[in-house]
């Protein structure tokens, strides 16, 4: 800043210090002192003439060498610069134009903001390493000497001026963004023109950090469009910055740093890139905690005991193929893989890279694993007993291979170790599959496969089963005991005959009985309205239903009492203007739990 001030005042630039911290002529009485010595007698000789009015002590930052921790003192040198308003304008005019895309696009105005008030760049550095600038000085003419136009790329051995030999290099480095300007068609070979350069100049998409954008971006931009006349790329994607749980930077002296070694060591590489990659949105910092990490492997253990269970049903078989005569389960997975299939490609297509893999995860997880995988152990025994076409391996197989093929960018090792043992058998048979799971075409959606019915069928079989789950879990039927459940349905009666049996089996009901219309209420039965039907839990047998309604009744005025608290928490326009965004959201979310919660406590008293 004094130098800013000193310039637009046009005052005379006066340095006072040598080179190795010593003052020199300009110093006057302490020409030849220490630099420390020196400012000492400064003070003692303003105190000699009652200059000096008082001393007061007081810490501020001061910067030091890394290397060898000696404070740093500004001084004015001769240093290289490039005048950038030349590079700005193509740089700034092809973001504007739509030759290159940002991603968030919020993040235009940045980069423009830069350009528009861009300065010279100083790009010599007095630093041991990086790229040599490449000017040389005569020794006996003192002329500058560079390489030749034509071959730029070539030292030169004589003085233009004096044709002396004598020629020493400059001592400096460029500047590191400098250098990596260069990156994108200086690794490829330029200024040659090389297969690779053709090839692969510009490239697609450029990922970055947004905290960089201008230091590194903007100047690829610049240096690329001056050196070969084309942009370096057409999309640069920008993500956050990595910070711990509580939203703060990471840092040693806090301790808050996560190392990505220890964490891939105890957790596994694709947790840490699960973690990393779930719920972000372009520009956005991401939080990263443990109890993310964790998600990731339990996620990435499920994936493995989900293949365990495909192969040991017979999915990995050679001869497998999709039969044509399908259930409404089969029919279902197969709608919703390809439903998800065309979602997940249109978000990677946005570059809404989180939601394509928080959308995989709910499916794979909720409803491959924890559905139809359900449903074909049932299904599949239900086949053997009656001795039909069990088509579940197949289904199974499908399902299973497409999805590891749409996780594979997000969590590459652990689906490209599944996908080896799920085509093993297929590849030796001499299947067209390629040998690995890498160089596999990314899925696309087959809409022959779409299924509304199905879809719509399963949805009230879920219904119901999450119905009498909850009744189950409400009034505290203890796990290992069986209940009577009757259900009802004029449309869906079939479809509930059925999977009578996967009601049985995934609710812990025995017997399960489908009728038309439903009967008058049993003594001690609750009763459920689903999507597409309705029923009665008779749970009366395991509880005592007196106690049952004093303990729900109780826990419904708690639960009344903390909605309105929290309501009266997120309407306070204070609260909303100062505390921080993550803390609304997870009050709003705690409401919103809590509003589910209380309308179940609400119906299972009334029944």
């Amino acid at each position: 800043m004094d130098f800013e001030l000193a310039q637009r005042h046009g005052l005379e630039r006066v340095l006072i210090m040598n080179l190795d911290a010593t003052i020199n002529q300009n110093g006057g009485p302490y020409a030849g002192l220490d630099r420390y010595e020196a400012r000492r007698r400064l003070v003692e000789d303003l105190k000699a003439q009652g200059l000096l009015e008082k001393v007061e002590p007081y810490r501020y930052s001061i910067g030091h060498c890394e290397r060898c921790d000696t404070v740093v003192e500004p001084i004015i040198s001769l240093q290289w610069f490039v005048k950038t308003r030349p590079l700005a304008e193509p740089a700034l005019k092809a973001v504007l134009d739509g030759e290159i895309r940002i991603i968030p696009e919020r993040f235009v105005r940045v980069y423009a903001n830069w350009l528009e008030n861009i300065r010279d760049w100083c790009i010599s550095r007095q630093i041991w390493w990086g790229h040599r600038i490449p000017v040389w000085y005569c020794q006996d003419c003192r002329a500058t000497v560079v390489p030749p136009r034509d071959d730029p790329m070539l030292d030169p051995e004589r003085c233009d001026r004096c044709g002396s030999a004598r020629l020493e290099q400059d001592p400096d480095v460029l500047d590191t963004w400098f250098s990596s300007g260069l990156w994108p068609h200086s690794t490829l070979g330029w200024p040659d023109e090389t297969e690779d350069l053709r090839y692969f100049y510009p490239t697609s998409v450029m990922e970055t950090g947004y905290d960089i954008l201008f230091f590194w971006v903007a100047r690829m931009v610049m240096l690329g469009l001056r050196n070969t006349g084309q942009v370096p790329f057409r999309v640069v994607y920008l993500h956050g910055l990595v910070r711990d749980a509580q939203g703060r930077k990471m840092s040693k002296s806090v301790g808050n740093v996560i190392d990505p070694l220890d964490i891939i060591d105890r957790y596994g590489a694709d947790a840490l890139r699960y973690a990393l990659t779930v719920g972000i949105t372009p520009g956005n910092d991401v939080r990263l905690g443990i109890p993310k990490v964790e998600a990731g492997r339990n996620f990435t253990n499920k994936l493995w005991n989900a293949a365990r269970f495909a192969l040991g049903a017979g999915a990995g078989r050679a001869g497998l193929e999709l039969p044509a005569d399908l259930t409404e389960a089969d029919r279902w997975i197969l709608s919703r893989l390809n439903r998800v299939t065309a979602e997940v490609r249109r978000l990677m297509a946005d570059y809404e890279l989180g939601e394509a893999l928080r959308l995989l995860y709910d499916f794979l997880w909720d409803e491959f694993c924890d559905w139809y995988i359900e449903i074909a152990k049932v299904q599949s025994r239900r086949a053997r007993e009656l001795g039909h076409p069990d088509t579940s391996p197949a289904v199974l197989y499908t399902v299973l291979e497409r999805s590891l093929r749409l996780l594979h960018p997000f969590m590459p090792f652990v689906t490209e170790k599944l996908w080896q043992h799920l085509t093993r058998e297929r590849r030796t048979a001499g299947h067209p599959l390629p040998e690995a799971i890498m160089v596999a075409s990314y899925p696309e959606p087959e809409e022959a496969r779409l299924d509304p019915e199905a879809e719509r069928q399963l949805e009230v079989l879920m219904d119901l089963i999450r119905r009498v789950r909850n009744v189950r879990a409400d009034f505290r039927v203890p796990a290992g005991a069986w209940v009577e459940v009757v259900l009802a349905s004029d449309k869906h009666r079939d479809l509930l005959e059925a999977y009578a049996p996967v009601i049985s089996q995934l609710t812990r009901a025995r017997p399960v009985e489908v009728r038309t219309t439903l009967p008058e209420r049993p003594d001690g039965a609750v009763r459920i309205v689903g999507l597409g039907a309705t029923g009665y839990v008779l749970v009366g047998a395991h509880i005592n239903l007196e106690a049952e309604r004093r303990r729900l009744a109780q826990e419904l005025a708690e639960v009344e009492a903390d909605v309105t608290r929290l309501r009266a928490h997120l309407e306070d326009a204070e609260f909303r203007a100062k505390a921080p965004a993550d803390v609304v959201e997870r009050e709003e979310e705690r409401l919103r739990r809590q509003q589910e919660r209380l309308q179940r406590l609400r119906e299972a008293l009334e029944s």
